[in-house]
């Protein structure tokens, strides 16, 4: 009898059917990078120097001047990061379902697209200068370049990656209603 139960094909539960939890997690990783670079906007925009170096060229002498109109832009990409957390939190959670599935499909994927080809491309260029495969007009300073491309501009990459999984896991988990 114990025979015949172990030669049992094993069922494999299906996304849809486990609730999407194996790939819940990009949801939540995508929350927590937008939410730790939103912050650090906000302690740039509101005077913090912690990490400044960490930028370079231009954006860096800007910051630290305290020019008044990058420093409204480093405000609205901050409130921006956050609200990108946001909505990647809202692909993974019930209180995701209120907005309309076309609106959060359309969102999910063309901010995963944006913030992914944003993301290659920096990070593409600064890897060409590390390299020295460009030689760009002024001189490299390795701290901010290091930085922008292991960690500033690679997080643009990751968060892309990040919301398109979550996006994958939301359009799975919420397949179109049939009509009626």
């Amino acid at each position: 009898m114990s025979e015949a139960r172990d030669q049992r094909p094993e069922i494999v539960p299906t996304v849809r059917e486990t609730g999407g939890r194996q790939r819940a997690w990009a949801g939540h990783a995508a929350t927590v990078l937008a939410f730790v670079f939103g912050l650090f906007s906000f302690y740039w925009a509101a005077g913090g120097t912690f990490g400044l170096d960490t930028l370079g060229g231009v954006i860096q002498r800007m910051a630290a001047r305290r020019d008044p109109g990058f420093i409204a832009v480093v405000w609205i990409t901050g409130a921006l990061k956050i609200a990108g957390g946001l909505f990647s939190l809202s692909l993974v959670r019930p209180w995701g379902r209120v907005v309309p599935r076309p609106l959060m499909l359309t969102a999910g994927w063309g901010g995963a697209a944006l913030l992914t080809v944003y993301g290659a491309l920096q990070v593409g260029s600064l890897l060409l200068v590390a390299l020295g495969v460009i030689t760009p007009s002024e001189p490299v300073v390795w701290k901010p370049l290091l930085w922008r491309l292991f960690v500033w501009d690679m997080s643009f990459l990751v968060w892309g990656i990040l919301l398109f999984l979550a996006t994958r896991t939301y359009a799975m988990n919420h397949p179109r209603r049939p009509e009626s």
